[in-house]
């Protein structure tokens, strides 16, 4: 999952972002409104953490205009305006959320998890596919009720994929998952995530599958 937060207050950004990437995020950090919303417009995000006072153009106009190229992309706004004017505006411009400065971290991220949620296939925090199940909220896997031992990278490429079950996904997708601005990931390095995926997951009955000219899949479990 790729987040882009956007946040100029460095003591703060710098906690959201370890916090993310913690868990398990890719995490592109923009520190100005202009620049969040040329990143808009090049990027595709999973979630956007959005403050609203903002230098070089405010979260209210990033979020317009990221709406108005109809993008649906859920937002988090992530701000110390708590006057009701402000929320209303917020979420009647497409916000998703609307949490206040200070907050506390573990609710910050379960809002977060919400959004991911929210955007993807997964109405719970959990996704049970044959022997699979995936616990969103603990960015855990289960294989036949056993723990399954998964790197960081190899988690997010079973995730980008359950998420879009039945469907190909392409290496250019998987890297902008798993990469943020500050890293380089290339495709030799998703097909070894992926082959070290399927040897782990072909105990349970899930196979990964090439789809020639467009990515991977998830195929039905057997």
């Amino acid at each position: 999952m790729r987040i882009l937060q956007v946040e100029d207050d460095a003591v703060l950004g710098d906690a959201l972002l370890n916090a993310l990437r913690r868990s398990g995020y890719a995490v592109d950090w923009a520190r100005r409104g202009n620049e969040a919303d040329v990143a808009l417009q090049d990027q595709v995000y999973d979630a956007i953490v959005l403050d609203l006072n903002l230098p070089g153009m405010d979260g209210f106009a990033v979020l317009q205009r990221l709406r108005s190229r109809r993008t649906d992309t859920p937002v988090l706004i992530l701000t110390a305006r708590d006057a009701l004017d402000d929320r209303v505006r917020g979420l009647d411009l497409g916000a998703d959320d609307y949490m206040l400065k200070p907050f506390d971290m573990p609710e910050f991220l379960a809002r977060v998890r919400a959004l991911l949620r929210r955007g993807g296939a997964a109405s719970s925090s959990e996704i049970e596919f044959g022997q699979l199940r995936y616990d969103m909220a603990t960015r855990s896997v289960t294989a036949d009720g056993q723990p399954l031992n998964l790197s960081s990278r190899e988690l997010g490429v079973l995730e980008a994929l359950l998420m879009r079950a039945g469907k190909a996904v392409a290496k250019e997708a998987l890297m902008e998952k798993l990469c943020s601005w500050d890293e380089d990931l290339g495709s030799n390095a998703i097909e070894v995530y992926v082959h070290r995926l399927r040897k782990k997951l072909e105990p349970y009955g899930v196979e990964i599958q090439t789809v020639r000219g467009l990515g991977y899949m998830i195929g039905r479990p057997k």
